[in-house]
């Protein structure tokens, strides 16, 4: 009941604070801030620490020191505000035990890991209050896309009906809260399925089309495979909506998602450390839920970067998460800030979000230099090239890349390496770069063990 009661107020509160402006939501900001700093000091031994110098009544987080992920989990036990919580216990009690994946923990905690993409994965905690009151927020900021005759009309005739494909077998993000869900009601558990991103496509074509679910939720990447599958007539399903998260949703891939199953598309930012940091508003835009989240996209040396600026790296902190309290957490993700309002009319930041601070590539010139490239810029060449189904760009060293491809349906493989070849060939030439070595590799594009798919990185 305390959840369902912080859920109902915090979706009134969003509510009201996208409806009273940008004021409005900076003054939360300020005492939500104030607030969670006092807790941690008074709670979190780690943090009583790291703040001694930090003056009380703290409104400002630029006063604060950043943190990361390596240091908080050398220190977890100091870190959570509850001493019955140990680094130890939660992995002897929970995480050892793919069956506890969206139990509750002491009760009122949820347990996940993050994905361990830019290294050894990390612990997070988050209680009941925080933990029910982003998804509310999520829920009241994508309103206006969830509401639509579109989607509701389908809902409303065929029921609820929520296929999720996503990474099973751990205690990542987005099946703990699948899991929390189906735990809380065996009506609900009928009417969400979780479908596993490792299983073979036909296999997961056939149980979707026996399942005919309304809603579609996965990684833009698997969500993409499906809709492959649907254009090509293997799968044959009519969801009202699809809602993508936990990678980057590129253009092309919302194209196609958008024009196999006819419906909108939906995405959200989030992570394992900030589950409701972002959705997309019903003109297509991310916004940062900034009442909740404090979102600062800074350079290489921690320095505020200005709207229409891409960041080296962001910021966030969670204003709600009392247990684990994460303040200045350095979220290792390249993002912008739209210099522009969004013409939806949201006083709520505008963003976009270009991927992992560490996919960004940096190659040696024929005369020396190292010259970075956005893994945005080389995908876009990629991805766009006709015939290309996936992809991943791997560099392997600081003069070789490797290349790994999926072709279309009916695409000649040979003809797609040699045209990707030719236009990666000339990018690279453009930015003094025409002595990296550019090798196509036999085997597919793969996932991570988290189900996610990277398609740039630094190896």
């Amino acid at each position: 009941m305390v959840a369902t009661a912080a859920a109902a107020g915090a979706a009134w509160d969003a509510w009201w604070a996208e409806h009273a402006g940008t004021a409005a939501v900076a003054r939360r900001q300020q005492v939500r801030l104030a607030a969670l700093v006092d807790h941690a000091r008074r709670a979190s031994p780690y943090y009583r620490r790291l703040y001694r110098a930090v003056p009380p009544g703290v409104t400002d987080p630029v006063l604060l020191p950043p943190v990361a992920k390596p240091q908080l989990m050398e220190h977890f036990d100091e870190w959570v505000t509850d001493p019955r919580i140990t680094l130890a216990g939660l992995r002897r009690d929970v995480l050892a035990d793919p069956a506890r994946v969206g139990a509750p923990y002491l009760g009122r905690y949820h347990v996940l890991t993050s994905s361990g993409s830019s290294g050894e994965p990390a612990v997070l905690v988050h209680d009941d209050r925080s933990w029910s009151s982003a998804g509310a927020v999520l829920g009241v900021r994508a309103r206006r896309t969830l509401l639509r005759p579109g989607v509701l009309a389908p809902v409303a005739r065929h029921g609820l009906r929520v296929a999720a494909l996503l990474a099973t077998g751990g205690h990542f993000a987005a099946v703990t809260a699948a899991e929390d869900l189906r735990r809380r009601g065996p009506r609900r558990a009928e009417r969400l399925r979780v479908l596993s991103v490792l299983r073979p496509l036909p296999d997961l074509a056939a149980e979707l089309d026996a399942f005919r679910p309304t809603v579609l939720v996965g990684y833009p990447s698997a969500v993409d495979l499906l809709a492959a599958e649907q254009a090509g007539g293997r799968l044959r399903i009519a969801p009202a909506l699809v809602a993508v998260g936990g990678e980057t949703l590129t253009p092309a891939a919302r194209r196609r998602i958008r024009a196999a199953f006819g419906c909108p598309v939906l995405d959200e930012y989030a992570s394992s450390e900030a589950p409701g940091l972002a959705v997309q508003c019903h003109r297509g835009t991310l916004h940062v839920n900034a009442d909740r989240y404090l979102f600062e996209p800074v350079d290489e040396a921690g320095r505020p970067v200005a709207p229409g600026t891409t960041s080296a790296t962001v910021l966030v902190t969670d204003l709600g998460n009392r247990v684990q309290p994460i303040v200045r957490y350095d979220l290792g993700d390249r993002v912008e800030l739209r210099a522009r309002p969004c013409p939806c009319g949201s006083p709520l930041p505008a963003v976009r979000v270009e991927g992992r601070a560490g996919d960004v590539l940096r190659f040696a010139s024929a005369d020396g230099r190292t010259v970075p490239v956005l893994p945005l810029a080389l995908g876009t060449v990629v991805e766009e090239t006709p015939g290309v189904r996936r992809f991943q760009a791997v560099r392997t060293a600081p003069n070789a890349l490797v290349l790994r491809l999926e072709p279309e349906p009916g695409a000649d493989p040979g003809r797609v390496r040699a045209a990707v070849d030719a236009r990666v060939r000339a990018f690279l030439t453009d930015r003094g770069l025409g002595a990296v070595a550019v090798r196509h590799a036999p085997d597919p594009p793969r996932p991570e063990p988290s189900g996610k798919f990277r398609q740039v990185w630094s190896a």
